[in-house]
């Protein structure tokens, strides 16, 4: 009868020392964060300004509106292009920007780049147009070098370059033109 007793003190004892570390999991402390609140404010859009912005791009997506000053900027999406353009409180707008690739340059002026420009890229095209001016921002790209170049009225300036290491990383060491 002894040897009986003795593994199952054993055994006792095991399950007393294995028990208490499962049940040991339910006294850790847990720190609990503070919860993150968002807090957005909307801004209440003058219907002037939103029958005009309707007008200047109609089918256009919006997807926020933000005060600056006292006038409106709204950034929207039209024609899978990133826009943004800004209002004064009574409708007038003054500035749109369309942010955009090559396929967004019109023929003329990407004929006039890739004549001037052969062996780069075009990696970024941005419009600019503001009180009947457009002007056009053209990123191009090339193995070592980045350009930044300005069209406007069909005349071409080269506003900035840049080098690239080897790798094809930009070193800022720009060069102003």
């Amino acid at each position: 009868m002894k040897q009986f007793h003795v593994p199952n003190a054993c055994l006792i004892i095991l399950l007393l020392f294995c028990g208490r570390k499962l049940f040991a999991q339910d006294s850790i402390r847990y720190h609990h964060l503070q919860p993150v609140v968002v807090r957005a404010t909307t801004i209440k859009v003058p219907e002037k300004v939103w029958d005009h912005f309707s007008n200047y791009f109609t089918g256009a997506f919006v997807r926020k509106w933000y005060k600056v000053n006292k006038r409106y900027l709204v950034k929207f999406m039209l024609d899978e292009t990133e826009n943004r353009a800004l209002f004064t409180k009574r409708g007038t707008l003054v500035y749109h920007i369309s942010y955009g690739y090559e396929n967004n340059l019109e023929d003329r002026l990407l004929t006039q780049i890739k004549d001037s420009y052969t062996d780069y890229a075009v990696t970024r095209a941005i419009k600019v147009s503001e009180n009947n001016r457009v002007i056009w921002v053209v990123t191009l790209e090339d193995r070592k070098q980045l350009l930044l170049i300005r069209l406007e009225d069909g005349e071409l300036e080269e506003v900035e370059r840049m080098n690239k290491k080897n790798g094809g990383e930009i070193i800022f060491t720009n060069k102003q033109i």
